[in-house]
């Protein structure tokens, strides 16, 4: 596979994945009554340089290597673990994306995270960069391997049908504030134009362009339609919300505008990228909004010969 299809595919993988795909399930724990000597054997013993505090299965803390190091650098003969770690720790949840993950660790320069089940709220796993990059190594392996079984299939669909107009449709509801469905349209969506035989890049583009989008119905919507156009020479996604709408259509295509509420920045959302990432990423786009109705988007993305295949020329009105 080409070089710029692997680095495609590897995008894509980000926004498809979740941390409980590629995160360790057998976590190695210590309790905060343990002293600070067992967790010098503990981390020796394990080669590892952190781990989460427990008791039971609730996470009440995070100790490492560096917190040991200061422990032996003081007068103190001992202490325990709960005096020493770093208490309520930042944590993700297990159904979080990848992408949104690895923008944490970005932020925070972190070396791990605890991971937790978003409802019971117990620790169920770790993740580090290194199982990120593991668990990405093994989701290509397994995607690449599909994709040459797959090449054989559908990808000269049109080619074999007979009518004056060839077109498919693929229609998905989105619902507000439904965090555990959110992004699975675009997943699906993607997984259909593979089986179609659309060209990676085309897919790439279109599936961020739809991603950004669907997230923006699930913030800030009460409900939502995606429907996508597949033709021969192009794909048309249009999105048509009920909600607040925009009231300022042109400073929202501006990279860094947002009036996201505080509720959403601190989910990772609001940066003020959506929209123009949607317009980097279209041949054509229209978008219309209506105060206290919603929101009507349409991005149009050529795949004949003739099509832009970075994306560089993308969002024409």
């Amino acid at each position: 596979m080409a070089l710029t299809a692997k680095f495609v595919k590897t995008q894509e993988l980000l926004f498809e994945l979740r941390v409980a795909d590629v995160m360790r399930r057998d976590v190695i724990t210590v309790r905060p009554d343990q002293t600070m000597t067992e967790l010098r054997r503990i981390l020796r013993d394990h080669r590892i340089s952190g781990t989460p505090v427990a008791a039971g299965d609730e996470l009440v803390g995070m100790i490492t290597i560096a917190d040991l190091i200061a422990f032996l650098n003081s007068d103190e003969e001992e202490a325990l673990i709960g005096d020493k770690m770093t208490a309520n720790p930042d944590s993700l949840f297990s159904d979080q994306l990848l992408v949104h993950a690895i923008q944490q660790f970005d932020a925070t320069r972190f070396g791990r995270f605890p991971v937790l089940d978003p409802r019971s709220r117990k620790l169920v796993g770790i993740l580090t960069k290194g199982l990120i990059i593991e668990g990405m190594l093994r989701a290509m392996e397994q995607a690449f391997q599909e994709e040459e079984i797959r090449q054989y299939r559908a990808s000269h669909i049109f080619e074999d049908m007979v009518a004056e107009y060839k077109e498919i449709y693929l229609t998905y509801e989105l619902v507000g504030r439904d965090f555990d469905r959110a992004g699975k349209a675009s997943t699906q969506m993607k997984r259909n134009l593979k089986r179609l035989g659309i060209r990676p890049d085309i897919i790439h583009r279109l599936a961020v362009a739809s991603y950004e989008a669907e997230m923006n119905t699930v913030l800030y919507a009460e409900s939502g339609v995606m429907e996508f156009r597949i033709a021969p020479e192009e794909i048309v996604m249009r999105l048509r919300d009920r909600g607040p709408g925009i009231a300022d259509v042109e400073k929202a295509k501006q990279p860094g505008y947002s009036g996201a509420p505080e509720w959403v920045r601190e989910m990772g959302f609001g940066a003020g990228m959506g929209i123009p990432n949607i317009i980097k990423c279209a041949d054509r786009i229209d978008l219309q909004s209506t105060v206290g109705v919603g929101t009507t988007l349409s991005v149009r993305i050529f795949t004949g010969a003739g099509a832009n295949r970075a994306g560089d020329e993308g969002g024409g009105t």
